[in-house]
């Protein structure tokens, strides 16, 4: 592989690259850091390929022994992990599963990538400047679009942290030990023991979370915020952890749901998400997502979908397809699709209110201690 040969993905988001004009000599001189600009960029690269392009003569004799694998094979140009996995959903054939994107260009969609944290990637035709969102950049997902991208700070990682620091958590832990499950699987099915007649998502009608803990990414991009729960009782049993842990999950969601209004505000049109990462395992996380958006969640048929992106990648360096859209539509495919429970639309509403009053009502409280 030639040293110079570099991804345009990780240039453009990361390194403020541009596809269309280049590198900006004024921005490194500005930074201090004019020597990078000597020579045509050859200390950072001057050779950017799209991703899925092939690098130089394939895996050198010395990787290749190193990897167990042929020399010469074909390398592509890689995409940060979040991208690859939104390269990996964003393009399934759709056919047959009554999803309104169907019909729609492939800009209706937004893939969320969600693991310790999130990141929900949208793209468009022309160049969306989204407020408190990434982007745009062009090409540093799908060739050809522009890419926005949101995000929230901690997401898995919140949760965890919330059922970990419970006080119930040891009890949780032996329980769900002794079935054999994981603490969310025994979680999930405690909420339906307790839920009565009504829809699980009612548990929390009196319970919300504002789930910045760390601080928000998008829309808000206020790292100064916290978490925040309303709702707290004396008992600290079970029931009480899995409610909070079904609030959370709840708050992650709204969240999301703050995100794709911020998108659509700024002109971008999405009617389906498609989900992939470690939360999108977790039933629950799943269904509040699609009841809270009111869109279908898509699950792939593969669950690492982040190692379907990079082998889409591949699979254009070696030539097997001629353009990433190909591949996408060839080797991304539909496992599930999980609809809203529009009936239950009313009560999610209400909830969300209450949610932009947590932020703003925090606002208020810090505006009066930094008062005189």
């Amino acid at each position: 592989m030639e040293k110079s040969g570099r991804s345009l993905c990780s240039l453009v988001c990361k390194w403020t690259y541009s596809a269309e004009k280049g590198w900006d000599d004024s921005f490194w001189k500005l930074i201090g850091l004019e020597d990078f600009v000597a020579d045509n960029y050859s200390k950072i690269g001057n050779q950017v390929l799209p991703p899925g392009a092939s690098l130089g003569n394939g895996l050198t004799p010395e990787a290749a022994r190193d990897l167990g694998l042929p020399a010469g094979i074909a390398v592509a140009a890689s995409l940060i992990d979040a991208h690859a996995g939104g390269l990996g959903v964003i393009g399934a054939d759709v056919r047959g599963h009554g999803l309104a994107c169907e019909g729609q260009p492939v800009t209706s969609r937004l893939a969320v990538i969600c693991g310790t944290s999130s990141c929900h990637m949208g793209i468009s035709k022309d160049p969306i400047f989204v407020p408190g969102v990434w982007g745009p950049y062009f090409s540093a997902m799908v060739p050809g679009f522009w890419l926005n991208e949101g995000g929230q700070s901690v997401t898995g990682k919140l949760i965890d942290h919330v059922v970990r620091g419970h006080a119930a958590f040891p009890e949780l832990q032996a329980k769900a030990t002794a079935r054999c499950q994981s603490v969310y699987a025994y979680l999930n099915s405690h909420l339906d023991l307790i839920k009565k007649a009504r829809p699980v998502g009612f548990l929390t009608v009196d319970l919300h979370v504002w789930p910045d803990f760390h601080g928000n990414r998008s829309p808000l991009a206020d790292l100064t915020l916290k978490g925040m729960v309303t709702g707290l009782k004396l008992s600290q049993d079970l029931d009480d952890l899995a409610i909070l842990y079904l609030a959370t999950v709840q708050a992650i969601a709204f969240g999301t749901r703050l995100i794709i209004e911020a998108l659509e505000a700024a002109g971008h049109s999405l009617s389906t998400l498609f989900l992939c990462g470690g939360l999108s395992k977790n039933p629950l996380f799943v269904q509040m997502h699609a009841d809270i958006t009111g869109m279908p969640v898509v699950l792939s048929q593969e669950v690492e979908s982040v190692l379907v992106g990079a082998a889409i990648l591949g699979a254009c360096a070696s030539g097997d397809f001629a353009s990433v859209q190909e591949a996408m539509s060839r080797m991304s495919k539909v496992g599930k699709v999980v609809f809203p429970r529009l009936e239950d639309k009313r009560y999610y509403d209400k909830k969300y209110q209450v949610f932009l009053k947590l932020v703003e009502h925090q606002k208020e409280y810090a505006a009066i201690m930094k008062g005189d």
